[in-house]
C-alpha cells in the first residue's frame, strides 16, 4: 500500500462521510430503515455509502475485489474465498443500529487484505473526523500520530462486552466470574469505536460474539500494530477467513490472558 493509495482511500472515506453518511444522520424517514433480520438494521445511507466506496476503491486498485457487508447480505457467496487473493473489505456504516436511531458512535471501516493477511486498515469517525489507520508491520496511527496500546492502568481492568448478543444467564455468569477482578461494561455496539478504545486507554479488553470480517479486519490490524492482540478463545490469532464466532481483543498479551480466564 503506497502513500498515494493511502491518501486516496482517506479522501474517499471523508467524501462519503461528508456527502452521504452525515447528511442522512438524524434525517432518516421510517421507510429508509430496513430490518434485515431481528435487531439487524440497514439504511439507505448504508447502501449508498457502500456503492460509493466500492466504486472508489476499484478506481484506486482494481486488482482487489470488494467484499462489502451489504453486498454479502444480498449474496452470501460473495464472502466465499475472502482469504484468497487481494480483497477490499468494507463496512459502509459500522454501528448502523446506533446510526439509525440517531445515536453515536458509528464509523466507516475499510481494510485491504491479501491471502488472509490484512495489509492495511482505516476507520473514520465522520462525526469527529478522527481517522484511525494501520499498516502491516508499519504501525498504528490516530490522525497521523503513531500510537501504542496502553490499557487503562487501573487495578481492576475494564472489559467491554457485547451484551446484546448474550443471554441473561451468560451475562450473569460473566459478572460472577469478573467480580473483584474486572469491571464489565457494555460495548458501544460499534467495532469502529471499540478498537480505538482498546488502544487509547479507555478499555483493557473486549469480548466479541460475532466476528464478521468487515467488523474486525481494520480494527484487529490497528490493535495488533499498537501492541495488542486479537485471539479466538482457544488462543489462535484472529484471521478474516476463520468463520468461527467468539474472540477476545486486549491491549496486551498479558491482559488477554487475564481476560480469557474471566470472559472465555
Amino acid at each position: 500500500m503506497t502513500h498515494k493509495h493511502h491518501d486516496a482511500v482517506v479522501a474517499l472515506m471523508r467524501r462519503v462521510g461528508a456527502e452521504i453518511v452525515m447528511p442522512h444522520f438524524r434525517n432518516l424517514s421510517p421507510d429508509q430503515v430496513i430490518e434485515k433480520a431481528a435487531d439487524d438494521l440497514v439504511t439507505v445511507a448504508d447502501r449508498a455509502s457502500e456503492a460509493a466506496l466500492t466504486e472508489g476503491l476499484l478506481a484506486i486498485d482494481a486488482t482487489a475485489r470488494v467484499v462489502g457487508e451489504e453486498a454479502v447480505a444480498a449474496d452470501p457467496t460473495i464472502l466465499d474465498g475472502i482469504d484468497r487473493g487481494r480483497v477490499w473489505i468494507v463496512d459502509p456504516i459500522d454501528g448502523t443500529n446506533n446510526y439509525a436511531n440517531g445515536r453515536t458512535p458509528f464509523g466507516i471501516m475499510i481494510a485491504l487484505a491479501e491471502d488472509d493477511v490484512v495489509q492495511a486498515g482505516w476507520i473514520l469517525d465522520p462525526v469527529s473526523d478522527r481517522l484511525v489507520h494501520a499498516v502491516a508491520d508499519g504501525g498504528a496511527y490516530v490522525d497521523g500520530e503513531r500510537v501504542f496500546a496502553r490499557g487503562t492502568g487501573g487495578t481492576q481492568p475494564v472489559a467491554g462486552v457485547a451484551t446484546y448478543f448474550l443471554s441473561a444467564e451468560e451475562l450473569a455468569d460473566i459478572d460472577a466470574r469478573a467480580a473483584g477482578h474486572w469491571q464489565i461494561k457494555p460495548m458501544p455496539r460499534c467495532a469502529a469505536e471499540q478498537y480505538p478504545r482498546l488502544v487509547l486507554g479507555t478499555d483493557d479488553a473486549a469480548l466479541f460474539r460475532r466476528t464478521l470480517p468487515w467488523d474486525h479486519a481494520a480494527g484487529s490490524l490497528f490493535l495488533r500494530e499498537a501492541g495488542g492482540v486479537v485471539r479466538r478463545l482457544d488462543g489462535a490469532d484472529y484471521r478474516i477467513g476463520d468463520g468461527r464466532s467468539g474472540m477476545i481483543a486486549a491491549a496486551s498479551p498479558a491482559l488477554w490472558e487475564r481476560a480469557r480466564a474471566v470472559l472465555a
